[in-house]
Formats: C-alpha cells, structure tokens, sequence
C-alpha cells in the first residue's frame, strides 16, 4: 500500500490496474478530500452566519437602546463563555477516565455538576463565589439544550447527506 493507501500494482496482482488507472484513483480521492473539506468549512460558515444574522435581528426587534444592546451583548458573552469553559472541564473530565471504564449515569451527572460549578467559579474569579445563582445554572443548561439541539440536527443532516453516498 502507498502512502495514499491505494495499492501499487505490485501489492495486488489481480487487481489488473495500470499505473495510470492508480494514478486516476489516487488523483480523485485527493479532489473528493478537498471538495469535503472546502464543503464542511462553507456549511459551517453559512450556520455561523445564520446565527449571527438572528441574533441582529432578535436585537432590532427588541427595539432595545444601544445600552440595552451592550448590556444584552455581554450577557451572550458570558453565557458562550460558561458553556465553553463548561465544555471544556466536562470533556476534560470525561477525557481523564480509563476508556472503557464502567460509569454509571449518577457519574456523569456528578461529572456535570462539578462542571458547572468549574465553569461558573472560573467566571466570577474576581468575586468572593460561594453560592451560584439560580439564573446561571438556568442559562447554562438552555445554552447546552442548545447545543445538544444543534448537534442532533447535524447528525440528521449527515445521515441524510450520507444517504446517497453508500
């Protein structure tokens, strides 16, 4: 097998392929991988842009002043950075276990929690933190109802799009 993981005629004689043909096989699984990867990088463009443009709108329609619309800006900002740090100490977390290890689902629920508390302590460093608002942790799980929404949906999308290609 070469490096483009195609066999070279010498690997498998019966598959009775020329040079050239390997060379056309080769030459279109690299177009295949970059049309893929040029693909993947506009859908995800386009999803950003969609979010972005909704979330001008949500704005303008909430005729808000433009400190109500800074206020309302540092509060998403807040909320995506919870959920980042969030992911980041549950994957952390979750990464740490012995793969295959047994857990059982009050495991991953204590996982979450101290997640959350992470990611709300990491966000109020500044301020003596000893009780978490109930407002956060609200916020926080509809940013991961969110985000777990989106992912379903992109896995249908993936499955629909995968239809045809097997």
């Amino acid at each position: 097998m070469t490096e483009h993981n195609l066999p070279v005629p010498d690997d498998v004689p019966y598959l009775n392929l020329s040079q050239s043909e390997l060379d056309e096989l080769r030459k279109s699984k690299k177009e295949l991988t970059e049309y893929g990867k040029q693909r993947l990088k506009e859908l995800i463009y386009k999803e950003d842009m969609r979010k972005m443009e909704d979330d001008a709108k949500d704005l303008v329609l909430k005729n808000l002043t433009h400190e109500e619309m800074l206020e309302e800006s540092e509060r998403r900002e807040k909320s995506n950075r919870v959920l980042q740090r969030y992911n980041h100490f549950y994957n952390l977390d979750c990464a740490g276990m012995p793969h295959g290890s047994p857990i059982t689902p009050e495991h991953q629920q204590i996982i979450a929690f101290e997640s959350m508390i992470y990611a709300l302590r990491c966000e109020n460093l500044n301020l003596e933190y000893n009780e978490i608002a109930i407002s956060d942790i609200e916020d926080l799980i509809e940013r991961l109802r969110e985000q777990a929404n989106e992912t379903l949906k992109r896995f249908v999308e993936f499955e629909d799009s995968a239809d045809g290609v097997a």
